[in-house]
């Protein structure tokens, strides 16, 4: 019970890409007179692919503090707790395997938690991957925008699904602008405005206890 209860909190914590398609309905058959040959099926396109990396991405000026400012996202655990989000801190260090560390903390239920993860490096600058239980389950990272010293706009996918998530290397640099430029990106991945989460600038967890600290390392 205590490993399945885990399982939910790391996903409230990190507000993961929704894994569940939506359902069709299927109408009744209708009669032709003659056979007719269906149109040729366009090739899937993944939609981390058509999200190419910014160029030349340095991993090491990466690395260090980012807070979670925005997020765009049809998870329904969003949709449902959008107003109720806490505050969420991620901090990224370079491992000599050249893998990077990722620690996320935030508060679920007036408690802080840590979560461990690690992403490991692709041939492709700025893209990584967090590895699920299976291949299909892993998580498509794409590094899109960053200055590096102010903001980063990072795209995850997983089983279809995408979440881009805006990060700042302090609270206070969420400009208009920045802002602007994150919803006209949201809006090219079908994310209006219903869809985008601020999260909030204050009062971020410190030290975090080893009782609350879950390592999802190499997998939760």
């Amino acid at each position: 019970m205590t490993g399945v209860w885990h399982c939910m909190l790391v996903v409230v914590i990190l507000m993961c890409v929704c894994l569940w398609g939506s359902s069709e309905a299927v109408g009744e058959a209708k009669s032709r007179p003659r056979p007719q040959r269906r149109p040729p099926k366009k090739p899937k396109v993944d939609p981390i692919d058509v999200t190419p990396p910014a160029q030349n991405i340095d991993i090491n000026q990466m690395t260090g503090t980012w807070y979670l400012l925005n997020t765009a996202s049809k998870c329904s655990y969003l949709i449902n707790h959008g107003t109720k989000v806490e505050p969420t801190v991620m901090n990224l260090t370079l491992s000599s395997d050249q893998t990077l560390s990722v620690s996320t903390k935030t508060r679920h239920d007036h408690q802080c938690w840590e979560i461990l993860q690690v992403y490991n490096l692709t041939p492709t600058p700025g893209r990584l991957t967090l590895k699920g239980a299976r291949p299909e389950q892993n998580t498509e990272i794409v590094i899109a925008e960053t200055d590096y010293a102010s903001y980063a706009i990072i795209y995850y996918q997983k089983m279809g699904k995408t979440t881009i998530k805006l990060y700042g290397k302090s609270v206070d640099n969420l400009s208009e602008p920045l802002l602007t430029k994150f919803e006209q990106l949201a809006a090219k991945q079908d994310f209006g405005l219903a869809y985008l989460f601020p999260f909030p600038t204050y009062s971020h967890c410190g030290n975090v206890d080893q009782d609350h600290v879950i390592n999802c390392i190499p997998t939760c």
